[in-house]
Formats: C-alpha cells, sequence, structure tokens
C-alpha cells in the first residue's frame, strides 16, 4: 500500500518520448469558449489534461471535443460526477485491496510454509494496469478535467478556507497525476516484495546465542524477529530480571552485526547453530565451524527499490524523485521541514536532562540501546513473564483477541453499541511476522489486524504490539465507514495514524486491568521515543539522499555509505548523550529495507501523539477519551496543519513538548 500511494502521487508532466503536445493555441480556445464559473478553475483542469494527453488517446482536435464534451460548470452536476466517480473508486480500491489481501495470506499469516507459487501469487498486483485503463477509457481525464491537481502549497493555502466539499474535490484532484506504465510498476511491486519477505523471515534464534564463555542466556525456544522483537526484549529487561543488562549488551552486539552484515547468513532464522555474536563464532553439534557473513544482501533490498523507483522517476517530472514523493507527495511535508523539525529536537538541551534523568534511574553510565529505555512506562517495573501469562491465558488464539476487542473499547468510553460496530469490521489473523494492520480501501470490506502467536498464545510483547496495531484498526475503521467524502477518507499522512496506535499502545495496561496512568513520566516516553526514532528516521533519509546521488552504487557500497551514515548521526546527536563514539545501532530498523522512508512518519507520529495526548489531559474525564477519538479521526484527509487545527487548534510543532519537558525536569 505504500508503493501504490507512492505512485499515485505525481506532477502532471510525462517523459518528452511520450508527451503528445496540446497547443497553448487550443488551450486558449477552450479556455475562451467553454462555460464556466471559474476560468483560473478550468484553465487548471485544461492544462493537465493536456500535459498527459497522449498520440493514442487521440488528435489535439480529439482533445478539444473531449473537452467541450466533458468539462461540468453546473455545480448540481459536478457533485453528481464526483458523486459517480467516488463510488466508482470505493468499488475498485475495495475489490482490488481485498483481492491483494487474499492472495497474500499464504506468505504473511501464520501456517505452512509458502512455496513459489505462493510468492508469485502474493507479487500479483491487482492494481497494475488500473490507471492504464483509467486512461484508456478517458476516465482519468474527466477526473483532471473536472477536479484537477493541487500543488502542497496550494493546498496548505487555499485550504484553510475551503469547505468539506472542496477539500473533497481537491482529493479527487489527486487521483489521476502521472501515467506511470504498469510494466514499471510490476517491477518496484516485486523489488517491495521481496524486500518484506527477507525482513518477514529475518529471525534471530535467541536459545542458540553464547557468551564468550559458553552461556546462554536466553530460552531455548526463544525465537525473536529483527528488529522489532530484539528492540522489544531490550526494552523488557528494563525491570528487574535475571542477567538482564548482559541480555541487552548482548542484543546490542547482535543489532550491530546485522547492520555491519558480520552476521553470519546461515544462523537467520535457522537453529542448526549456535552463535556467539561478541567473537563472531558459531558451532553445529558442538564443533566450531566456519560460515560465511550475510555480506551485503540486506542493502541490496535497499538497492532493488530504488532502481525501481529510477524507472518511474521520468513520469514524475514535478516530484522527480522517490524522495520528493515520500515527503511532498505522500506525507504532505516537505523533507527540509521534517529535518529541521527532526534536528531541533534531537539537538536540543532537553534531550541532555532527560538523558540525565534516566542515568540516575539506572544507576549506571548509559549505553546505545538505552535509546529504547523504557522505565518512564508504568509497565518497566512489572515482570514481563507475570504479564505474558495473563495475556497467554486471555489471547491464546488471533480469535480470542477479536472476541476481546469490544471490551477493549469500551474501557475508552465507546458504548457497547459503538464498541461492537467498530470490532465487528475488523478481523483478527495469526501473522508470520511480526503482525500488522492493514485497512480496508472501501465500505463493506474488513480491516486486518496480523498478530504473532505462539503455540503456547500470545506473551506480552505481542499483545503489546497488537493493541498499537488495533490502533491503526480503529482509525482506519473510522475514516472509511464514517467519513462523509470518500476521496477525504483516511488521514494527512500516515504519522496520524501512529498516533492513534501510540495512544492505544502506551493504554496497553489499562486494558488488562492494570494501573495505567498518563502523567509526566508518559511525556518523559513520548519525547524519549522521539529521540530515539527520529534519529533511526535521519538516517534513512540521508541513505536515499546519497543514493541519489550515487546513482551506480553497489550493494557494498550502499551497505560502506550507510554505515558511515549512522555513525555521522549517532556521533553528532547520540555519542554526547549515550557515548560509543561510531555506533551504527540506528541503521538496525527493518522499515529502512522494506519500506524505505516510512520511518519519519514514526516521529511525526510521536509529535502529533503529545499534542493530541494533551488535549486529552484537558478534557472534563480525561480517562473516557471515545467521544474525541470519534471526532478526531473523521476529520479525514486533510494536509497536517489543517488537520491538526481541526483537532486541537495548533499547527504541527515540537515546542509544545519542549515546553512540557523543561516544565518536568527544570529548566
Amino acid at each position: 500500500m505504500a508503493l501504490l500511494s507512492a505512485l499515485c502521487l505525481a506532477s502532471c508532466t510525462q517523459p518528452s518520448a511520450e508527451k503528445f503536445s496540446i497547443s497553448e493555441a487550443a488551450i486558449s480556445q477552450l479556455v475562451a469558449e467553454v462555460p464556466a464559473a471559474d476560468k483560473a478553475l478550468l484553465e487548471k483542469g485544461v492544462r493537465q489534461a493536456a500535459s498527459l494527453w497522449q498520440a493514442a488517446d487521440g488528435s489535439e482536435a480529439d482533445f478539444v471535443q473531449f473537452v467541450k464534451e466533458n468539462y461540468v460548470a453546473d455545480e448540481a452536476a459536478k457533485k453528481s460526477l464526483y458523486d459517480k466517480l467516488a463510488r466508482a473508486s470505493e468499488v475498485i480500491n475495495g475489490a482490488y485491496n481485498q483481492l491483494s489481501v487474499d492472495l497474500s495470506k499464504p506468505v504473511v499469516l501464520s501456517g505452512p510454509q509458502p512455496d513459489n507459487v505462493d510468492y508469485l501469487l502474493s507479487e500479483y498486483s491487482p492494481y497494475a494496469h488500473l490507471s492504464d485503463d483509467m486512461y484508456q477509457n478517458k476516465l482519468a481525464f474527466i477526473t483532471m478535467l473536472n477536479f484537477p491537481f493541487y500543488s502542497l502549497a496550494e493546498k496548505n493555502e487555499l485550504g484553510k478556507s475551503w469547505s468539506r466539499q472542496e477539500w473533497a474535490y481537491a482529493r479527487m484532484g489527486d487521483s489521476y497525476t502521472s501515467r506511470v506504465p504498469a510494466s514499471v510498476k510490476k517491477v518496484a511491486g516485486k523489488a517491495y516484495n521481496d524486500a518484506e519477505n527477507y525482513i518477514a523471515s529475518y529471525n534471530i534464534m535467541m536459545g542458540h546465542l553464547l557468551t564468550d564463555d559458553g552461556r546462554r542466556l536466553f530460552p531455548s525456544d526463544m525465537c525473536l524477529l529483527s528488529h522489532w522483537n530484539l528492540r522489544d526484549e531490550i526494552k523488557s529487561n528494563y525491570a528487574n530480571l535475571p542477567n538482564a543488562n548482559e541480555k541487552q549488551e548482548m542484543i546490542y552486539q547482535v543489532m550491530e552485526r546485522i547492520v555491519n552484515q558480520e552476521i553470519p547468513a546461515a544462523v537467520i532464522n535457522n537453529a542448526d547453530y549456535d552463535w556467539a555474536p561478541y567473537s563472531n563464532k558459531t558451532w553445529q553439534n558442538g564443533a566450531e565451524v566456519t560460515l560465511q557473513p550475510e555480506g551485503a544482501e540486506r542493502y541490496q533490498r535497499i538497492l532493488d527499490i530504488y532502481h525501481a523507483d529510477l524507472l518511474a522517476d521520468p513520469y514524475y517530472s514535478g516530484m522527480p524523485t522517490a524522495i520528493v514523493r515520500n515527503f511532498e507527495g505522500s506525507m504532505e511535508v516537505s523533507a527540509q521541514q521534517i529535518e529541521q523539525l527532526f534536528t531541533e529536537l534531537v539537538s536540543s538541551e532537553q534531550v541532555k536532562k532527560v538523558a540525565a534523568l534516566i542515568k540516575e534511574r539506572l544507576g549506571r553510565d548509559l549505553r546505545p540501546y538505552d535509546i529504547w529505555y523504557d522505565g518512564f512506562k508504568s509497565r518497566a517495573s512489572l515482570s514481563q513473564d507475570v504479564l505474558s501469562e495473563q495475556t497467554r491465558k486471555l489471547y491464546p488464539t488471533p480469535e480470542a483477541f477479536e472476541a476481546g476487542m469490544p471490551a477493549m473499547l469500551m474501557n475508552f468510553g465507546f458504548s457497547r453499541e459503538r464498541a461492537q460496530y467498530i470490532a465487528d469490521k475488523i478481523k483478527v489473523e495469526g501473522a508470520r511476522g511480526s503482525g500488522h494492520a492493514l485497512g480496508t480501501m472501501g465500505r463493506g470490506y474488513n480491516s486486518f489486524l496480523r498478530t504473532r502467536i505462539g503455540a503456547t498464545g500470545m506473551d506480552y510483547k505481542g499483545y503489546n504490539i497488537a493493541v498499537h496495531e488495533f490502533g491503526h484498526n480503529v482509525e482506519q475503521t473510522l475514516d472509511t465507514y464514517d467519513i462523509d467524502y470518500y476521496t477525504l477518507a483516511g488521514v494527512p499522512n500516515t504519522g496520524f495514524t501512529e498516533t492513534l496506535a501510540f495512544v492505544f499502545q502506551k493504554r496497553d495496561l489499562r486494558l488488562l486491568g492494570q494501573k495505567s496512568i498518563i502523567n509526566d513520566n508518559t511525556t518523559l516516553d513520548i519525547f524519549w521515543g522521539m529521540y530515539e526514532i527520529m534519529g533511526v528516521s535521519l538516517v534513512d533519509m540521508y541513505t536515499w539522499r546519497w543514493l541519489y546521488e550515487h546513482p551506480e552504487a553497489t550493494a557494498e557500497q550502499l551497505r560502506d555509505n550507510c554505515l558511515r551514515i549512522a555513525k555521522e548521526v549517532w556521533n553528532k546527536y547520540y555519542e554526547p548523550v549515550l557515548g560509543s563514539h561510531d555506533a551504527t545501532l540506528l541503521a538496525i530498523y527493518s522499515h529502512m529495507i522494506n519500506a524505505p522512508m516510512y520511518l519519519p512518519n514514526y516521529p511525526f507520529g510521536h509529535i502529533v501523539e503529545y499534542q493530541i495526548e494533551e488535549h486529552f489531559s484537558k478534557l472534563p474525564n480525561p480517562d473516557n477519551i471515545a467521544p474525541e477519538i470519534d471526532r478526531i479521526w473523521r476529520i479525514g484527509r486533510l494536509t497536517p496543519n489543517a488537520w491538526m487545527n481541526e483537532a486541537v487548534g495548533s499547527d504541527v510543532s515540537t515546542q509544545p513538548i519542549l515546553n512540557a519537558i523543561d516544565r518536568i525536569v527544570g529548566k
């Protein structure tokens, strides 16, 4: 879906080889002769349609006739046209999305090991020819002629006074703004799919990890997916557990080996070998063996996606790189603005103050993995084993978690009827990987919550992730089923769906009947989470910037420069706080591999999260957040600042949380 979103956003000019030029005389004639209440809007639509018209679509005379026959000037008729196009989009998107969901199940859900046919079917994209079809039957031209595309700058400025209907019309204008051939989309689909499959099976057999003196620190059957489960195991060991800090140090060493690609390839997702990550030695059946390192496989996945994006770039002249399409197109925030937001926070004095507080609580110097310090959460002092015992009893199967969702929603303040209405539209399934949420794209279809549940039931870490994904599903349900205009379905960018997922996740103990308080510790936790993920995001962004500067790079060169970038970001913003010169930990996130440049959505979501949580804290009953969830996540897909102003009355900004940190730890 990240790929689909990227391919649906672009400028309105094609490469010269495919461009069919409509003359200025013809455009001027149409603007003068075609009846229109708003001549500027007519000209905008005509020019955009002309820019994408090709020889195969007809002659210039055909184009002139097409405009005269299909431009709708009457407002009532235009609304009728919008309704028909929106309904058609929902029918097509909903059905196509469901087809993709069903075909990919053998690959993404728990069950028998998928074979080659399963992978090939999962790579099939029903969307591949959709855009071509819409241009061939001229529906794409009818759409852009009557509902032209607005740039991000235009949306930010004009949108201040737009009605809901005008916003809906503008979003309809985002539908057709490029003509990327199906063959190019297919290459991209395969690259993303291969990267996803690579990550979904990147398991570390923790029971087969050895210290250099031969000890095993983890249960024999523990299997953790990188990076998510490894990170969460580090977090769980901030509780008072045996060998807690030694376990954290070992996982950190594993992560560094993965990022550096020194990890022996044969130990990945394989219990046949014992591995000592410090010495990087391996054994089989007690005998030491020599295994080849992974090398650059991790970075080859990034490179394949980059090469697929290069194929698509010529079809997006106004947004000519994947970087621009990701930020100004998908996120609707420029990369420069994102970088400024992030660097302001990670370089702030407030970071050092919070780090000093963490150091005091831990009673030791900070280490790189303390970017995942979890002690601000109320669960940090609780035994993960005790919590897992509770969650395994409650949720032995995906069906049990699904049955428990209405009660979770009622805990937030939803009525029984409203909770059931939302839960009925979410299907829970067992995941092969760590789990994810997959939204519906049309009313009449379910959203899907994929969660990893072991043979003995859902452990606490899995439960915590599942509650996060449940927040995604609630957002996906509210802003699809209850939206007033289909083209406004969704949120401004994925950072905003991460926001509701974070809101749910931090209340996971409350859903288990435990005491869960939203207070100053919550603010500290959100802030430290921002600090962590902003650095990871900067590495992702800078790596792609380097790729576009070095289009001939090999996987090995990409690896070496990604490591260089990770070290530079670490040394500048993290070494002064956490030590360890040249640490490469910031490059561990799996999203860099299977969803490039998605990571900035997380810290952006944290920024929004804090502003939302601050808003919740001012409610008459801060525990009853359901009415505001219902209101806020039905605002729909405006631009980020427009959405935030409707939600809480202010722009997206890090200043509120920086001010709050000063209040908590002192200036």
